[in-house]
């Protein structure tokens, strides 16, 4: 059933979930944000600084959706989006030349217990985050939600990438992991931009 065929009923508890999961992506990913850029900055791990970024980035997009509800036109939702996309570019950029620059120089990152366990909760968290948006997303035919939750879900590759990365370097020294997994959130920084860019809303 599209929006179009649904009761106004129906509608409107569909629209104030929506607000509801955008309100709680925004204050979850602000949370996290802070903690993991300080985790990160404290035990010079760049895999987690980039992780905190990102999730500033996705407290923007969910800002956009709260947006979106409120009934915004077309070009200026496309703009924002565009906006999102070059967040998600200048957090890619950076992080990629500062993962350049720890490979080449040797640059070795602390072990991280609250970085680990934050990645394990956002692992939890994120998959089931996105799952109700979509649900909201396709009940309401809402393009912007459906996109929303894309991105939510790739929040839970970008924790597996994170957790690899601790993991291996708390557990077997292996320094290099952490630039490698930085440079793994980078490639979807890039994906998650690409898409916003174009407005693409696929699965």
């Amino acid at each position: 059933m599209t929006s179009a065929h649904l009761p106004h009923t129906d509608r409107d508890r569909l629209v104030r979930r929506g607000r509801l999961l955008a309100w709680f992506t925004i204050a979850w990913n602000a949370v996290e944000g802070i903690v993991a850029v300080s985790a990160g900055v404290v035990a010079g791990s760049l895999a987690l600084v980039g992780f905190g970024l990102d999730s500033c980035v996705e407290v923007f997009a969910g800002g956009v959706v709260l947006w979106h509800l409120r009934g915004v036109d077309e070009d200026r939702e496309r703009r924002a989006l565009r906006l999102i996309a070059l967040s998600f570019f200048a957090l890619a950029a950076y992080v990629v030349v500062e993962a350049a620059r720890d490979l080449v120089l040797g640059d070795e990152a602390g072990e991280s217990a609250v970085g680990i366990g934050l990645a394990l909760v956002s692992l939890a968290a994120m998959p089931l985050l996105a799952w109700a948006k979509r649900s909201t997303g396709r009940r309401l035919g809402n393009r912007v939600i459906i996109a929303d939750s894309t991105e939510t879900a790739l929040c839970s590759y970008l924790s597996a990438i994170l957790l690899g990365g601790l993991v291996l370097n708390a557990a077997l020294g292996w320094w290099w992991a952490d630039p490698v997994a930085a440079l793994g959130i980078a490639a979807l920084a890039v994906q998650e931009g690409r898409e916003a860019w174009e407005g693409d809303t696929c699965c």
